[in-house]
């Protein structure tokens, strides 16, 4: 594999010119606004010609990439997994625990990479391609960084076991020899294959010697005079002592056994045993631990850390985890010279290796181009215990200052700020704040996403941003005229001054077409119709139509009554109420008692009297003729109820 080259991103505004243009900068909630000053570079203060341009800068573009929505979403529910595992998280198990946690990580990273990787030879667009390949490399050092901070922080790997972690982290990363093993084993005779050796070397390079071991059968089968050479290679190569994981010899064991297979490396290259073949001799050369020879294959090892693992290996193999940086140094020293500068990449790993975390973060902040690197592994090692005394550069805590971060991108994105939701949820001392203003800044595009949002709210007691989304949700309905959903909206923000205006629009829409709209909602207000007293009368007004539909005239009689009586009709709606009781005066049967008439024609005269507001009414030749209508209603009702009430009484 190529060393990943991971340059710090590079902020570009397209179609914007700085050299000609002086340029000045907002910041907005997820995002800087860039715009073009009309005034003189120069300082003169003549106005530039042209118009000027406002340009929009996201902070964080790999939000928007399609490609990369499977590792912003498979790492969300691993990132929650391990919150609320935090307190089962104890003893022994807890590090073998926290180590399957940073694999899953690197499981995701590892298969967006792939989809990225697929991406990019399906697709014909050269931009395209581009972009998908510079995220391909972006993956790749991220997994490679990763899985190194796993190694020496999550997992801890003491002298020993170290060793072979390193090893596996080599192996994994550096990929090239498989397309090489695959040429020379499939060729009809690959011990002459131009490429034969340079397998063997890499697999010597990287500790794989059963591997090696199998290709150099193949060479001695095809020359027999090698074959003493052969067996004695092969014999030393069996009997290279490694570290193991099951603890079964201690590190003063493996550096005798170490030390004494070691002698005889050297000894058969001072007696000139493979000087025959230039070949073997290098690999003994390699076993013995001579840097000069490794160096030679400073090709097949491509990169400095490749470099390093193999000195140890040869070299070093009990190395312990504080003496890392400096082998670490010299080695990548050694591989580039003097003259070369490291890479960011470089200078990240040997952070890791110096047991540098705040640099690493730093670093990674810095050369990565977006924050799901450095939130999510900050997040992972505070659960390891490993940042309480790096808090103080931050000035608070550095875990939840780049959760909040990274949280704060998503929710630019139109449907990913979903998840950053429960990242302010586990960020305890800011998170709530953090939400509460992002909450408020999302776009409301549909009644299907505010319920979405409102649900989230409500989750978490956020009281008034509940009522600002209802309030908001309930003026676009009533705008569009949707006078249900605006009601029901501001039922649910508890808002009576609100709800008073939409009742009366309900009820003026009833006056204009004889019927009310949206009757579920109305008949099921219940314990909301108490909200405001415009609404109660709206649910009581419904109900009289409902009790009269039903032919329960007397109830309803009673319930218009007491609507005028107790006042909470307003004074603009009696007269649809007087006229809404000329039916029931009209039965056969006797529906209103002499007092409950009385009370009807009390109502009537202060509606009629001689007030500006009321003169009004009566200057309307059709409120006239309603008016006499239900004086003769009325006083006929008062006849009869008399001659009824008077029958009874005579009985």
């Amino acid at each position: 594999m190529e060393e990943v080259d991971v340059e710090p991103p590079l902020v570009v505004v397209p179609g914007a010119d700085p050299a000609s243009r002086q340029l000045c900068f907002e910041w907005g909630p997820a995002e800087v606004l860039v715009c073009e000053t009309r005034f003189d570079r120069g300082g003169g203060g003549d106005a530039a010609p042209g118009s000027s341009r406002v340009f929009v800068v996201r902070r964080d573009q790999d939000i928007y990439i399609q490609t990369l929505r499977k590792l912003f979403n498979e790492s969300h529910g691993i990132f929650l997994g391990l919150q609320r595992c935090e307190e089962e998280l104890a003893g022994k198990s807890r590090k073998a625990q926290l180590v399957q946690v940073s694999k899953n990580y690197r499981s995701v990273i590892r298969a967006c990479m792939e989809d990225m990787h697929r991406a990019a030879a399906a697709t014909r667009d050269p931009a395209l391609h581009s972009q998908y390949s510079t995220q391909v490399s972006i993956l790749s050092a991220m997994e490679l960084i990763w899985n190194l901070c796993e190694i020496l922080f999550v997992e801890a790997a003491a002298a020993g076991p170290l060793l072979l972690r390193l090893l596996d982290w080599i192996r994994l990363h550096v990929c090239d020899v498989d397309s090489m093993v695959r040429e020379v084993l499939s060729s009809e005779n690959p011990s002459k294959h131009k490429l034969f050796w340079n397998v063997v070397d890499v697999f010597v390079l990287q500790g794989r010697m059963d591997e090696a071991r199998h290709l150099l059968s193949k060479e001695a089968s095809a020359n027999p005079t090698s074959m003493s050479m052969y067996k004695i290679l092969d014999d030393l190569m069996k009997k290279m002592p490694v570290p193991n994981l099951g603890n079964t010899q201690t590190l003063t064991e493996l550096e005798l056994k170490w030390q004494h297979w070691h002698e005889e490396c050297q000894r058969y290259i001072r007696d000139g045993t493979f000087a025959s073949n230039p070949h073997m001799e290098s690999i003994c050369k390699i076993l013995g631990g001579d840097e000069n020879a490794i160096l030679e294959k400073k090709e097949l090892l491509t990169t400095w850390y490749h470099f390093l693992v193999t000195r140890l290996l040869y070299s070093h193999p009990t190395v312990k985890p504080m003496e890392l940086h400096f082998y670490a140094q010299s080695s990548m020293d050694l591989f580039l010279g003097e003259e070369s500068s490291p890479e960011p990449l470089d200078t990240i790993l040997m952070a890791a290796f110096e047991f540098e975390l705040h640099q690493v973060i730093k670093e990674c902040s810095i050369a990565l181009s977006n924050w799901w690197f450095v939130a999510h592994l900050t997040d992972l090692l505070d659960h390891c215990k490993l940042l309480q005394s790096h808090n103080l550069y931050f000035g608070s805590n550095m875990r939840e200052f780049l959760l909040l971060e990274y949280a704060s991108g998503l929710f630019s994105h139109h449907s990913l700020w979903q998840l950053g939701v429960d990242y302010f949820d586990h960020c305890p001392e800011y998170g709530r704040v953090y939400l509460e203003l992002h909450i408020e800044r999302i776009p409301l595009n549909t009644e299907q996403k505010a319920l979405k949002v409102l649900r989230i709210c409500e989750q978490r007691h956020m009281q008034e941003q509940v009522r600002s989304i209802c309030k908001i949700m309930a003026m676009k309905a009533l705008r569009n005229n949707r006078l249900g959903s605006a009601l029901s909206w501001s039922i649910r923000a508890k808002d009576a001054a609100f709800a008073t205006l939409i009742s009366d629009r309900f009820l003026k829409d009833y006056c204009e077409r004889g019927c009310f709209s949206d009757l579920d909602l109305i008949d099921n207000l219940g314990p909301s119709m108490l909200l405001s007293d415009r609404l109660t009368f709206l649910g009581k007004y419904r109900e009289f139509h409902r009790l009269y539909g039903e032919k329960r005239f007397s109830e309803a009689a009673k319930l218009l009554l007491m609507l005028m009586t107790a006042h909470i009709a307003p004074c603009s709606f009696w007269m649809t109420l007087l006229t809404d009781a000329l039916p029931l005066l009209e039965q056969k049967e006797v529906i209103f008692s002499a007092e409950q008439t009385y009370e009807l024609m009390q109502c009537l005269e202060d509606l009629t009297a001689g007030k500006p507001d009321k003169q009004k009414l009566l200057d309307d030749d059709v409120e006239t003729v309603k008016v006499e209508m239900l004086r003769l209603a009325l006083a006929r009702n008062l006849a009869r109820v008399i001659v009824k009430e008077g029958t009874l009484e005579g009985s």
